[in-house]
This record gives structure tokens, C-alpha cells and sequence, in this order.
């Protein structure tokens, strides 16, 4: 095979560029664009002709040239971040976004999001208003909190909280509730940002009310307990909980602060699942300042909502570092709508995806399972398409012990394995991503709304997905 005769069979740049379609693309885009493009897959070409040892295949690659520049301008201007359907039965995946907004609510916030608002405007005083007030009185009379506030996320809220309460003093807090977040963000680091001192009490397992007492000295600034939402530690364990801190707390004058994490408005064991405190028992319990998230069980947007008595949370919307931390218009919006639901116990497990997912029961899960699988064998697919028992989880560090009995859509593939259909799924126009379980892909219908399963069904044929000479389909 002669290399050279196939490096110099490689269109020019100002061949290539005379080209109809390129000449298409240039109008469509820029010119700057069309030859980043243009070098990007010429270099791609060149290195595939050094490293391949078929003259055939080397010939047919330079042919694709054209088609492949198409494809990477195409690309460039593609939106990389896109709408998945999540098969995995996690309710709460943290890598596909964690608590999906309802359809309602986003038609609602579209209309915000793609005019003005009064973000900051009193429309009753005609003047400067506060982006808090949308939201503020409904976090009050849902949690009986004097005051709220939000920002971008909870551990922006524990650092701000710690900041405006504590900077230069010391805070108490047991070893056993030194928490790591995803992203190794830990407790001592996000404490330590905030210009606290660390004090750590008891021990993994056990900590006692003596423990926080003796720890407390004139440069103590605050008392904090952490709610373990995204781990167990269980058998020979003993903690102290808000309501024993409180005495302390009065005695030495210094606030007592939750960090719930993933925070809860309405007891889900009505629903079968494991008890979770809720935001209103710290409260009720004397909390001076709680703070949790806002895309977690809560079902809303990205925030950490920070609520508790008005002196407190005054002073954090005076800090600095509110500002750098505060929240969108967006987020300011979705949370308004959200908490409005809560209003309402029934309507908020209606109306908000996350308490929907997590309160169906095993019936409907099935039902919606059935209809999946009759949907996937119409299509007369080379696969075993049965429906299996599984079990959703809810994720997002929370109740991390908690399994809920669900259904999913067991497909056995005949002519692939199962590591290439999962990949391949990954890779369709709305991309799949499922759950693989004993060889076999799961798509657990507790997490896949119903208008979905004819998109799956369609793609999967379409793109023929499960056939032993399917060609992966980039967006």
C-alpha cells in the first residue's frame, strides 16, 4: 500500500472549499467555522491513514471527507448539554440532573424567563424590591420560620451561614456528622472557607450531650448539626439531637444550626418510605437557622434555602457573599412555583415529578412497565423484551438506604452484547440511559414518564439499534 499516493489523494482546502455543500455550509455558518472544520478532520484523515493498513478503507474514509466536515460543523453549533430519558430507576441522579420541573411549571417559567420580570421590583410600591419576596413568606408559613432566603446551592448556604454567624469563632459539630458531598466537597473544607474554626466532638459513632457542653468556650460562635441524608451509620450509635443542643445554646447565647441537606416538607412515611425529618420538626424543635436543598426531596430547582429567625437571616443578606452566591431569576421563579404546591400536601405529590416518582405505587409502576414492553415487541426488535421486578432507588444523597419495589422493561439483545446497546442507547437523537443488571438492560418505568415509551420504542427501531451492523448514531 502506497501511503504517500493516498496522502496526496486528499482533496486541497481550496478544492474542498468550491465544493457545493461546503460552499452551503459557509453561508449557513461562517467561513472561519467551515475551515476550523475543514483542518479538524483533515488532520483526523491524515492520522487515520497512518495508522490503518487497508488501502480500501483508507480510500473510503478520504471519500467520507466531505460528509464528515458536515458533521462537525453541524456539531459545533449543537447544544452538547440535551433532555435524556432516565431508565436507571434513580429518582434523583445527580449526573442527569437530579429533580426534574414539571411541564406546568416550565411553561410558567418560559414566559418569565423570555421577557422581564419584577426579579427586584415591588409592582405594589413601585420601587426596589427584593428577590427573596417571591418565595420568602411561603417558606415562612410552610416551615413557621421568621425568615428565608436562597442561594445557588446548600453548601453555598452552609458556608454563607457560617460566615455571617461564625467567622473567627469556633463551631461545634460531632465527628460523626463530618459529611462528604459529591465532588469530595466536605464539611471541614467548606467550614474552613468560611473563616470558622472546627471543633469536632465525640466520635464516629457516638456523641453525647457532655460532649457539646464541655466543648463550648468563649470563642465558640455556634452550635451545627449535620442530618447524615446521604449515608448510615448504624448499630452501636448514639447522636443528640436539635432539640437536647437547644439548652446549651441558650445557656451560652449562640444559635443552633441544622444542615438538613436533602430536606423534606412532608413526612414520607404515609407513602411506605423510611422516615426523613422534616423542615418544620428543626423548626418546631427551636433551630435558630435550618438550611437544606432545594432539587433534592424538596422537587424544585438548584438552591440552598436557608430559613430560621429573622435576626439571623438578616444578617446573612447583609454579608457580602450573598451577592456572589445569590440565585437567578430562573431559580428565583421555579422555587416560588414549587413551594406554592406544597400548599397543598395532595397537590404537591400530584403536581411535582420527584414526590410523584417516589410515592406510585407498585400497581401503576406495573401497569406503565406492561405498556412499555408491548410497545418495545411491537416493533419486532432482535431482542427478548420481558417485563422484571426491580427496585428504583432515590439518590441524590438522600435516604441512601432507601429501595422502593419497582417494574422495569428487561430487553435480552440476540445480535449485540449488552455493553453495545447500552452504548448505543447513550448515543440516539434523545438519548436512553438504562440500568444494566446480570446482562441485561433495565428500563425502570418509575423514572420514565409514559409520554416517552412511544420515543423509545420509535428510536429503537429507527436507528436499529439492536442490529449486529448498527452504526452509532451521534447526535
Amino acid at each position: 500500500m502506497n501511503k504517500n499516493m493516498l496522502y496526496r489523494s486528499i482533496p486541497k482546502v481550496d478544492v474542498l472549499l468550491e465544493d457545493e455543500a461546503i460552499q452551503e455550509l459557509i453561508g449557513r455558518y461562517s467561513r472561519d467555522t467551515v475551515m476550523e472544520a475543514i483542518h479538524m478532520e483533515m488532520d483526523k484523515l491524515r492520522r487515520f491513514i497512518g495508522e490503518c493498513e487497508e488501502e480500501e478503507a483508507c480510500r473510503a474514509q478520504i471519500k467520507r471527507l466531505a460528509p464528515n466536515i458536515e458533521r462537525t460543523v453541524a456539531a459545533m453549533h449543537t447544544p452538547n448539554m440535551c433532555m435524556v430519558i432516565n431508565g436507571t430507576g434513580t429518582i434523583l441522579h445527580t449526573n442527569l440532573g437530579r429533580a426534574p420541573i414539571g411541564q406546568e411549571h416550565m411553561k410558567r417559567l418560559s414566559a418569565i424567563a423570555t421577557g422581564y420580570s419584577n426579579l427586584e421590583y415591588n409592582l405594589e410600591a413601585g420601587r426596589r424590591g427584593e428577590r427573596y419576596s417571591h418565595f420568602e413568606k411561603l417558606l415562612c408559613k410552610l416551615t413557621g420560620a421568621e425568615a428565608a432566603m436562597a442561594v445557588n446551592n446548600n453548601a453555598a448556604a452552609v458556608m454563607l451561614i457560617l460566615s455571617s454567624l461564625a467567622k473567627g469563632g469556633e463551631v461545634v459539630v460531632s465527628r460523626g456528622e463530618l459529611v462528604e458531598i459529591g465532588g469530595k466537597f466536605r464539611i471541614p473544607d467548606v467550614m474552613e472557607q468560611s473563616g470558622a474554626v472546627l471543633v469536632e466532638v465525640g466520635t464516629t459513632n457516638k456523641t453525647h450531650y457532655d460532649d457539646y457542653e464541655n466543648a463550648v468556650t468563649e470563642e465558640t460562635k455556634a452550635l451545627l448539626k449535620v442530618h447524615t441524608s446521604n449515608y448510615r451509620i448504624v448499630g452501636f450509635t448514639q447522636s443528640v439531637g436539635i432539640d437536647e443542643l437547644i439548652p446549651i445554646a441558650k445557656k451560652h447565647n449562640i444559635p443552633v444550626i441544622e444542615d438538613l441537606g436533602s430536606g423534606v416538607l412532608i413526612d414520607l412515611s404515609r407513602y411506605g418510605i423510611t422516615y426523613e425529618p422534616t423542615v418544620q420538626e428543626s423548626i418546631a424543635k427551636g433551630a435558630d437557622v435550618v438550611c437544606f436543598s432545594g432539587d433534592k426531596l424538596l422537587g424544585g430547582p438548584q438552591a440552598g434555602i436557608i430559613i430560621g429567625r429573622k435576626k439571623y437571616i438578616d444578617m446573612m443578606k447583609k454579608n457580602q457573599l450573598t451577592r456572589a452566591l445569590r440565585i437567578d431569576k430562573f431559580t428565583a421563579a421555579a422555587l416560588e412555583m414549587v413551594l406554592q404546591e406544597y400548599l397543598s400536601e395532595e397537590t404537591a405529590v400530584r403536581n411535582i415529578p420527584v414526590l410523584g416518582m417516589i410515592t406510585r405505587s407498585l400497581e401503576d409502576v406495573e401497569q406503565d412497565a406492561k405498556e412499555l414492553c408491548r410497545l418495545l415487541n411491537e416493533e419486532g426488535l432482535p431482542a427478548r423484551i420481558e417485563l422484571a421486578p426491580c427496585e428504583s432507588q432515590i439518590g441524590g444523597g438522600s435516604l441512601p438506604l432507601e429501595r422502593i419495589p419497582s417494574m422495569a422493561a428487561a430487553i435480552h439483545p440476540e445480535k449485540i452484547s449488552v455493553a453495545e446497546l447500552e452504548e448505543r442507547m447513550r448515543h440516539l437523537p434523545v438519548p436512553v440511559i438504562p440500568r444494566t443488571v446480570n446482562d441485561t438492560v433495565l428500563l425502570d418505568v418509575r423514572t420514565i414518564e409514559r409520554r416517552f415509551f412511544k420515543v423509545i420504542a420509535e428510536q429503537f427501531t429507527q436507528h436499529k439499534i439492536l442490529e449486529e451492523s448498527s452504526i452509532k448514531n451521534k447526535r
